[in-house]
């Protein structure tokens, strides 16, 4: 044998060794991206597996309302706010598919989970609470505007005009809209325990107060007492400024309707928050 030490080949490298971190210290830094996307992704395919029933579906029956209301009411050049009444109708429609879809998805979410046994997949994975509901509110939210777009579309090749004037109104009053209903929504999954209570909270909450929120009527021919009380319903300045950016009008005060929206927001995001990190009725 040779004295020599046997030289060692330049291409063999020593394993790479994974320092694990410090006790305390979260191996996933900040946010979870990778988990955010995941979640999101999941709560998407979910509605987008059943596409006929989810996004369709609601197309087809706001489209339905718009051809019924504009046969009933619309006839003989009626205007309203100083456009035809089809176009005066036609955003509310929009809308109200896109927020009543929005709770819609989201609270199924939580509640079906909860039904079949299968929260733990919601609460399991290393996501914080933020990004939990971060996912499912963005899940919900994007099916809104998977409706809205569609109706949007169909209403355009139908002939009405929906030509948008006010971009700004269109994305913030669409956009908090559909965010306020699937806070809405998620509330409703965290305290359900059976799709009939999910099912009671459409049929006696969001049902009416979308329909009495001046989608097939101005407030102005209300009574004043009615126009107090439609000043209480989120869903009026939702759909009011919603229709400002297609005709240019409203009937509300778009400043108060921006401040309005926020604020319930922000206190609907609070609330979630604060339940799910206490697991209230969801953990055992």
């Amino acid at each position: 044998m040779s004295d020599q030490p046997q030289s060692r080949d330049p291409d063999c490298h020593a394993p790479e060794t994974r320092t694990l971190p410090e006790p305390g210290v979260p191996a996933i830094p900040f946010v979870n991206w990778v988990g955010l996307r995941t979640l999101y992704i999941k709560e998407v395919r979910r509605f987008f597996k059943v596409q006929l029933q989810t996004i369709w579906a609601p197309a087809l029956t706001t489209l339905l309302f718009l051809v019924i209301f504009t046969v009933a009411l619309g006839r003989g050049d009626r205007e309203i706010l100083g456009v035809p009444f089809n176009s005066f109708l036609a955003p509310g429609l929009i809308v109200m598919g896109m927020i009543q879809n929005a709770f819609a998805n989201s609270s199924f979410s939580l509640l079906v989970g909860k039904i079949q046994g299968t929260i733990v997949d919601y609460l399991m994975p290393p996501l914080s609470t933020l990004e939990l509901l971060i996912a499912l509110v963005g899940g919900a939210v994007t099916r809104a505007f998977c409706v809205g777009v569609t109706v949007w579309g169909a209403m355009w090749l139908w002939g009405i005009d929906v030509s948008p004037r006010h971009g700004w109104a269109i994305v913030y009053f669409g956009l908090m809209g559909s965010i306020m209903l699937a806070l809405f929504g998620v509330l409703t999954s965290i305290w359900a325990e059976k799709f009939d209570h999910a099912a009671a909270v459409t049929n006696f909450v969001v049902a009416p107060l979308a329909l009495l929120s001046g989608t097939f009527y101005t407030i102005e021919r209300l009574d004043p007492i009615f126009q107090a009380v439609s000043a209480f319903n989120p869903f009026f300045y939702v759909i009011s400024g919603f229709r400002y950016g297609f005709i240019g009008a409203s009937d509300s005060n778009l400043t108060m309707g921006v401040v309005v929206l926020l604020a319930l927001n922000t206190a609907l995001c609070t609330l979630c928050y604060g339940l799910l990190v206490r697991g209230w009725k969801i953990k055992s």
